[in-house]
C-alpha cells in the first residue's frame, strides 16, 4: 500500500457516502447515493441496471471479474445468479454474505455456475487472493476490469470479533491507539491486535497481486484502486462498530496508481466513493460517464485543474440511525430522526440536529456542540449546506428541528 501510495495518488480526505457495507458496495459500482440505487442498508438487493461500472467496463470490451464478499442480493446469502452480478460476467468466485458462507480458515464460495468453491486451513484473504490471480492469468491480451472484496479487516459475525491470521495478533499486541479510541470506552484494546494483523496480511496479498500483474506484463499499464467500503470505531460511538458520522467510521484509505495516476501525489481535497466509479471511466477512456452517476470524476483534480471543487462530503446514515451528515474541511453538521428507529425506512420528513464538531479544533471529535448557542452562526450554516445536499442527491427537502437529544456522550 505504501508502494502505491509513493508512486501514485494518495486521497488524504476520502470518505464514504454511506458507512454500512451492502450500502457502500453499491455506492462504489453505481457511482449513486444510497436512495438513489436503493441498497439504503444491508439487505436490499441492488436493481439490474446496465450503468454500473462493470456494465460500463464490459460494454468496452474488457473482460470482467469479481471474487470475494458481494452482499447486494436479497435471496441467498452464498450464490449469486448471473442476473444480479451488476456487469460481472466473465469470472465470478464469491459469495453473497461471505461472512456466513465461510470462517477466517474454512468456507465456501460459489463460481459463476454456482457450483462450491471450498477451502480449508488458509486464511480466508489468502485464498481470495488466488483466486484473483487465477483470473489474471486467464487470456493475457484482452483488457480486464477486475474487483477484490476481502471480508478483513471486518469482524467474523458468529465470533463477534476479528480474526488476524495465525501469529499476527502477537505482532500488534501493544499496538498504536488512535487517539479518539482511546479516549472511549469500547473493544478496541482486545480487537486491535488482529485488526492490524488482518491489514497485514491484505497488504502482503496486495504485494502478490502486484506480483501478478509484472509476471503478466500489464503491471505498468494497468490502473490499481485501493479502498474500503467503511471504517470502524470498535464500539466507542454507537455500540458496535460502524454506522456512524464519526470520521472513524466514515473515512477511508483511497490510493490509486497505474496510468494517469503515477503522480507522486498527495489530494487534500475532500471526495467520496461515489466519486469512484466516473473517475475510472474517464481515466480509462471510456467515451461517456453514464448520466446516472452521481458523484464526480477525480481526474480534473489529479490534473489540478479542478475549479471551484466542492469540498463537501454528504452522508446517508441507515440502521442505527435514520440520519444525515454534511462534512467539511472544518465542520461534522449530522442529523437524525429522534423517533423512529434506522431500520424503518430510508429517510425522513423530518430531522433533528444531532452532532456537530469543530474538526480544526477537535480532531478527534469528542466534544459535541449540537445545540450550543455559541454556534449557532455555524450551524445554521451547515444546515443549509446540508439541505442542499439531500436535494442535490435527489432526496426531498426536510424540516431540520433544533437538537432535540441527550448528545453528551456523543
Amino acid at each position: 500500500m505504501d508502494l502505491l501510495a509513493k508512486e501514485g495518488v494518495f486521497f488524504e480526505n476520502a470518505f464514504t457516502n454511506q458507512p454500512l457495507c451492502a450500502p457502500a458496495r453499491a455506492c462504489l459500482l453505481t457511482g449513486q447515493y444510497a436512495t438513489t440505487h436503493g441498497v439504503w442498508r444491508n439487505g436490499p438487493l441492488l436493481k439490474a441496471q446496465d450503468n454500473t461500472l462493470a456494465h460500463c467496463f464490459k460494454k468496452a470490451g474488457y473482460r470482467t471479474g469479481y471474487v470475494g464478499k458481494w452482499h447486494l442480493y436479497d435471496k441467498d446469502p452464498g450464490y449469486v445468479p448471473p442476473q444480479h452480478r451488476a456487469g460481472f460476467a466473465d469470472y465470478w468466485v464469491a459469495s453473497n454474505v461471505l461472512e456466513f458462507t465461510s470462517h477466517p480458515y474454512e468456507g465456501t464460495l460459489y463460481d459463476g455456475s454456482g457450483k462450491e468453491v471450498r477451502f480449508s486451513g488458509v486464511y480466508r484473504v489468502d485464498f481470495v487472493t488466488e483466486k484473483l490471480i487465477e483470473f489474471l492469468e486467464q487470456d493475457g491480451n484482452s483488457p480486464f476490469f477486475a474487483m477484490i472484496s476481502y471480508l478483513e479487516p471486518h469482524q467474523q459475525n458468529d465470533l463477534n470479533r476479528m480474526v488476524g491470521p495465525e501469529g499476527y495478533a502477537k505482532k500488534y499486541r501493544n499496538p498504536y491507539v488512535p487517539p479518539d479510541l482511546l479516549a472511549l470506552t469500547g473493544d478496541w484494546f482486545e480487537q486491535l491486535p488482529d485488526y492490524y494483523g488482518s491489514i497485514a496480511r491484505i497488504d502482503e496479498c496486495l504485494g502478490r497481486i502486484i506480483s501478478a500483474l509484472k509476471k503478466k506484463g500489464v503491471f505498468e499499464n494497468t490502473i490499481i484502486v485501493f479502498l474500503s467500503d467503511h471504517g470502524c470505531h470498535f464500539h466507542t460511538r454507537v455500540g458496535e462498530y460502524k454506522r456512524s458520522c464519526h470520521d472513524s467510521s466514515i473515512r477511508i484509505p483511497f490510493v490509486m496508481r497505474g496510468p494517469g495516476f503515477n503522480r507522486r501525489l498527495a489530494v487534500k481535497e475532500l471526495v467520496g466513493i461515489v466519486d469512484l466509479a466516473p473517475t475510472l471511466l474517464e481515466a480509462a477512456g471510456l467515451p461517456q460517464v453514464p448520466g446516472t452517476m452521481q458523484g464526480k470524476s477525480l481526474v480534473p483534480l489529479v490534473d489540478r485543474k479542478a475549479v471551484n471543487w466542492e469540498n463537501e462530503i454528504f452522508v446517508q446514515i441507515s440502521e442505527s440511525l435514520i440520519s444525515r451528515a454534511v462534512r467539511t474541511e472544518q465542520w461534522k453538521y449530522c442529523v437524525a430522526t429522534p423517533d423512529r428507529k434506522g431500520h424503518e425506512a430510508p429517510s425522513s420528513d423530518t430531522y433533528a440536529e444531532y452532532q456537530m464538531y469543530d474538526l480544526f479544533a477537535d480532531p478527534w471529535e469528542l466534544n459535541n456542540l449540537a445545540g450550543r448557542n455559541q454556534y449557532s452562526e455555524a450551524a445554521a450554516h451547515l444546515k443549509e449546506r446540508l439541505i442542499a445536499k439531500m436535494a442535490e442527491a435527489g432526496e426531498k427537502v426536510p424540516e431540520i428541528l433544533p437538537s432535540k437529544f441527550n448528545t453528551s456522550w456523543a
